[in-house]
């Protein structure tokens, strides 16, 4: 009896690079296991099967171009809410659907690297719920047991990868609906920070928070996917021991769930022998923001996104949870709206002050895992309760990264998830590999393995985002202090608008003054570059005083090591911060003189 073929990215990879494997054989296979998997609810539509066997007979022809194309063959599914050329959009709603004339921006770029789609995927209609049970086309089966739920709303994309349908999912998160399926499906869910990925092509949920999201076996396999759907950005590593938030027994709720609660205490420990020393947080402002997402006036966003829509449609076609939380959008009012976002600004001033010298969160991906039967009684607190450690994610703008940590004594899988700054993806991803080496739990419900150490995500750990804000500049008289010790330019961002910028007097070039403020501040231009980490010291013993190094805070949420100023030294300089940075500033002058 022949070996069933690994469809883990790396594993296919590996098969196709050494001639073993063609992609014929690997949908054929595909198709098999759908077949196989009969009416499990997971797909809403497919591409049919003789144009998935010609897709595979023209990459077949192109197997020369392996290595210019790196997911060359590689089966995936869609959550049907992302466009795919061919196929219906439906969002779970027949009477919604349309047909879009191309596919969405992060299907173009997977299906040029030579993936295949294999269909599109049922979730909680519009993406509203995090259940997996709210659509028409029925509840994809939890294929531990059927009898519970499989998360949503991205269901059909974690049972696919879960059930060894496909190699990788698209899901969108915009409260947790790339985390919570992940977490009852024993599998990896990345969720990238907002506005890392483009969003084009599908559906709104909530347009300010939703994320399209990757599940996949490994984290190794979820890298391979997020390298071609995010630009790079510069991710510090995890060092080999690190600090991370954990939850306080005051706030660890798990709803009565006493072996998710063990196998919490039990990931903890663990990630604890990784190198880690666990630091228990407040969780009350992280659990303020999440409330917000669903009794605050984010919801009026859900009704901006389709509302018109459900109020003009049939009874039929809209599931009556989902259409009760869409239009309770409309009691919400101008007003309403700028009071949440006070409140959540202050719920995110006060968790920031948590981090510290924290690398991550590890917080249970969800409290408890519930019926099928359980929902149908009581489909919103329940519901509620999935979101008490996911909600707030998106509205801090935050990376965040589910991993398989367990199981429950009846079979049903238990998750953690690390949640980073923003941009921290692939240091989660890096971390996530080491975690499931040191777990070596089952991929989802299938046989396959993990990937080869050598595939798991390697981050340049030895280099430092400095951020600069004057003369080191591009460009500027001191930049080749940078350049010498091997900087390299990152990119042009913003502080967050808690600073003012002076001229500073005497020196041997003009320099500015960067100090933050406690009310009144601008946000300043910057440049970001990265030192190697060992070159940061020398780079440091060429700052004179009265600069050094010290975190600035950047206007997307995240932070960088960069120059501040003692504010001693700005009596009697010239404030200006009004000119927006150095630049505007050093260009002001020369149009003065001229």
């Amino acid at each position: 009896m022949k070996s069933p073929i690994d469809l883990g990215v790396h594993a296919l990879r590996s098969a196709y690079a050494a001639g073993t494997l063609r992609v014929g054989q690997v949908i054929d296979e595909v198709q098999a296991r759908i077949a196989a998997a009969g009416d499990d609810k997971v797909w809403i539509s497919r591409v049919s099967d003789a144009e998935l066997q010609a897709a595979a007979v023209k990459l077949d022809a192109r197997r020369g171009e392996l290595a210019s194309l790196p997911l060359f063959g590689i089966p995936f599914a869609v959550k049907d809410n992302i466009d795919v050329a061919g196929l219906a959009t439906t969002a779970a709603c027949p009477g919604f659907a349309y047909k879009p004339e191309s596919s969405a921006e992060v299907v173009r770029r997977l299906v040029a690297a030579g993936a295949i789609v294999i269909g599109k995927t049922n979730l909680d209609q519009f993406a509203t719920g995090l259940v997996g049970v709210r659509s028409p086309y029925g509840v994809p089966k939890n294929p531990f047991d059927s009898a519970f739920i499989p998360g949503g709303s991205s269901s059909g994309s974690a049972v696919a990868v879960a059930a060894g349908l496909v190699s990788f999912a698209l899901g969108t998160d915009t409260a947790g609906s790339g985390r919570v399926p992940a977490a009852f499906n024993n599998i990896v869910g990345l969720k990238p920070t907002p506005g890392s990925i483009s969003n084009e092509g599908s559906v709104p949920a909530c347009r300010s928070l939703d994320c399209i999201s990757v599940f996949a076996l490994s984290s190794a396999d979820a890298d391979a996917v997020l390298k071609l759907l995010a630009e790079p950005q510069v991710t510090p590593a995890i060092s080999e021991s690190f600090r991370f938030g954990v939850l306080g027994s005051a706030d660890a709720e798990f709803f009565g769930d006493a072996a998710y609660s063990s196998l919490y205490a039990q990931a903890v420990v663990r990630m604890n022998a990784m190198g880690g020393t666990a630091v228990e947080i407040d969780y009350a402002p992280f659990r303020g923001a999440a409330e917000l997402l669903y009794s605050g006036p984010w919801v009026a966003e859900r009704t901006a996104a389709v509302g018109a829509f459900i109020e003009g449609a049939r009874e039929s076609d809209v599931w009556p949870a989902t259409r009760e939380i869409i239009l309770r959008g409309r009691k919400y009012s101008a007003v309403d709206a700028f009071e949440g976002q006070y409140k959540l600004a202050a719920f995110k001033a006060q968790a920031e002050a948590q981090w510290n010298d924290l690398a991550f969160l590890m917080l249970p991906t969800a409290g408890t895992i519930y019926r099928v039967a359980d929902i149908e009684r009581e489909p919103m607190l329940y519901n509620i309760h999935l979101g008490r450690y996911t909600n707030f994610v998106n509205f801090f703008g935050l990376s965040a990264l589910a991993l398989p940590a367990g199981f429950r004594a009846d079979g049903l899988p238990f998750g953690v998830t690390l949640i980073g700054r923003p941009h921290a993806e692939r240091a989660l991803l890096a971390l996530g590999a080491r975690w499931q080496r040191a777990l070596a739990l089952p991929l989802g419900k299938t046989l396959s393995r993990l990937p080869s150490a050598e595939c798991d995500p390697k981050i340049d750990a030895d280099r430092l985002l400095i951020a600069v804000v004057g003369a080191h500049m591009a460009g500027l008289p001191l930049n080749g202090e940078l350049t010498r010790l091997g900087g390299r330019f990152e990119r042009t961002c913003r502080t967050a608008p808690v600073y003012r910028l002076f001229a500073l007097t005497g020196g041997s070039v003009d320099r500015p003054g960067l100090v933050r403020v406690p009310k009144d501040g601008g946000s300043i231009e910057l440049e970001l570059w990265s030192l190697p980490s060992d070159k940061v010291g020398a780079f440091l013993r060429n700052i004179p005083p009265p600069l050094g190094l010290g975190t600035v805070a950047l206007g997307d949420g995240s932070s960088a090591t960069g120059f501040l100023c003692e504010s001693h030294a700005t009596v009697g300089a010239r404030d200006i911060t009004e000119l927006g940075g150095w630049r505007a500033y050093l260009q002001s002058i020369a149009k003065s003189s001229s």
